[in-house]
């Protein structure tokens, strides 16, 4: 309630309550009338002045409590006054900041609309523009708008065939430089899914027994004979797989055949017992390394190239325990010699180099098992080492491309090693088998549209495709060669490698009179 009304009705009921207390005192003075007068005057009069006393009091406690109500309305009102100011003034900034704003934006949207005219005006110069240069090339082109859509097309697909085949080469470029991380992974699962009949082949040989029984005696008591065999020899044998047989297992073929003359040797001679298997697998490898000796020279003999240091010839003599893929490495080696020396003769080159090498090309071979690297790096290594001509030892290291060939005699050992490898029956392939892929290569690449002619070359290794220049062009020849390769790889199987060949030629012809 405001003070200014609160004030008046205070004094109201402060003068309402005298009133009362003089209506009392005289109400008890006209009641007390026949007591006497002085003591009714007496008791009146300090009716009276007790209730202006009271009255006093309550009047003054009323404009204190006046005071203090005004002072507090006085402060609640000042405190208010100050927030509706605060308000006020915030309102008028927000007030401000939305007239500027709304200024921004009538600024802008005036921009905007100039800057769409602007657009709309410069759209229709370029449409006009563009009309024009239409008009002004079909007249100088003389082809309409959808004849230029057509030729703008095929030249956007011939960028489209040139970048693949441009992403084709760096896709096989990066391929080839992953190819010895990518090719020893291979290798290694090739290893663990196929290689039980590999392995057999370079790894195993067969003894057989006359009888199942000599099986117990070659195991012995808890298997002690076998065990003096296998730590003679070092070389695994196997009584309990193939009957009547003895498996001996072991990539040294040289140890290999030592454990087969010798277990031999024991069977014949029935005393099998670890300090007679000591002897006898003494005997065995003396008598096994002489045969490699003999092995060795007989072969130099046979080519004619005596003078050779005895490790050579030594390490020679082994490969005539190695096979590769059925082939015999020194048979192999001789049949090699063979060729690369006849095609030196006949074109002029150095008949020896070139024999020397197709003899000694896979020596690494006889201790491929012993030492990390390639045959042909290790074959290089050893004839160096034991001063073997320089040009024999880069025909050896290049005959696998280790190293790049620089040399007619190196290349020729490629060549002669290549023939005697693929030949026909040289690695366990009939004659059949190998006909029928010939058929095949020949008829996966003439399938392809474009191609003229085809012909299956080094004995199946090589397919080599002439095609139409007027209708392959270069890019299509790259990709014809690619999508050729994969047909070949999905419907053959082939030992090694098969390389396509794609020959675009074109030939101008002109006469003169």
């Amino acid at each position: 309630m405001p003070v200014n009304v609160f004030v008046p009705l205070l004094v109201v009921a402060v003068l309402v309550a005298i009133g009362a207390g003089f209506g009392a005192a005289f109400l008890l003075l006209r009641r007390r009338q026949g007591e006497g007068t002085s003591a009714l005057e007496l008791k009146a009069q300090a009716v009276l002045s007790e209730s202006e006393t009271q009255a006093k009091e309550k009047l003054l406690e009323a404009k204190e409590e006046a005071v203090q109500i005004r002072t507090a309305a006085e402060q609640e009102a000042r405190e208010y006054r100050a927030q509706s100011q605060q308000i006020e003034k915030r309102l008028l900034q927000k007030e401000e900041n939305l007239d500027r704003k709304g200024e921004d934006l009538n600024r802008r949207e005036r921009e905007l609309g100039n800057k769409e005219k602007g657009l709309d005006e410069v759209r229709a110069q370029l449409d006009d523009s563009v009309r024009q240069q239409e008009k002004e090339l079909q007249r100088v082109a003389n082809m309409t708008r959808q004849e230029a859509s057509g030729i703008l097309m095929a030249q956007v697909e011939q960028e489209l065939r040139n970048e693949v085949a441009r992403k084709v080469r760096e896709s096989e470029l990066a391929a080839r430089d992953e190819s010895e991380r990518r090719a020893r992974e291979i290798v290694t699962e090739s290893i663990q899914r196929i290689a039980a009949d590999q392995t057999a082949e370079v790894s195993v040989s067969v003894l057989p027994l006359p009888t199942d029984e000599l099986k117990g005696r070659i195991i012995g008591k808890e298997g002690r004979n076998i065990r003096a065999l296998q730590q003679a020899t070092g070389i695994d044998l196997i009584v309990d797989d193939t009957p009547e047989a003895v498996i001996i297992s072991g990539f040294d073929p040289v140890r290999r055949e030592v454990a087969r003359v010798a277990l031999n040797k024991l069977i014949v001679d029935g005393r099998i017992h670890p300090a007679r298997i000591e002897e006898i697998v003494a005997k065995s490898r003396v008598e096994v390394l002489q045969r490699v000796k003999e092995e060795g020279e007989a072969a130099v003999l046979e080519v004619g190239l005596q003078g050779l240091h005895p490790e050579v010839v030594r390490h020679l003599g082994i490969l005539r325990f190695r096979t590769s893929y059925g082939q015999q490495v020194l048979n192999h080696s001789k049949e090699v010699a063979y060729l690369a020396a006849m095609m030196a003769a006949e074109i002029g080159a150095d008949v020896r180099i070139a024999k020397l090498s197709g003899l000694l090309h896979d020596i690494g071979k006889a201790i491929d098992h012993e030492v990390e690297g390639s045959h042909a790096v290790i074959g290089a290594d050893l004839l160096q080492r034991h001063g073997v001509p320089a040009p024999v030892v880069h025909a050896v290291r290049a005959h696998h491309y280790d190293e790049e060939p620089h040399s007619i005699e190196a290349l020729l050992l490629i060549a002669a090693d290549a023939i005697s490898a693929a030949r026909p029956g040289a690695r366990r392939e009939s004659l059949e088998a190998y006909v029928k892929r010939l058929e095949k290569l020949e008829e996966i690449a003439n399938s392809f549209q474009g191609v003229q002619q085809s012909y299956a070359i080094q004995a199946g290794r090589e397919v080599r495709i002439l095609v139409k220049p007027e209708q392959i062009d270069d890019t299509a020849a790259q990709l014809m060669a690619r999508d050729i390769a994969k047909r070949i790889e999905s419907e053959l199987s082939f030992p090694g490698q098969i390389r396509v060949t794609v020959v675009r030629e074109t030939r101008a012809v002109e006469y003169a009179k």
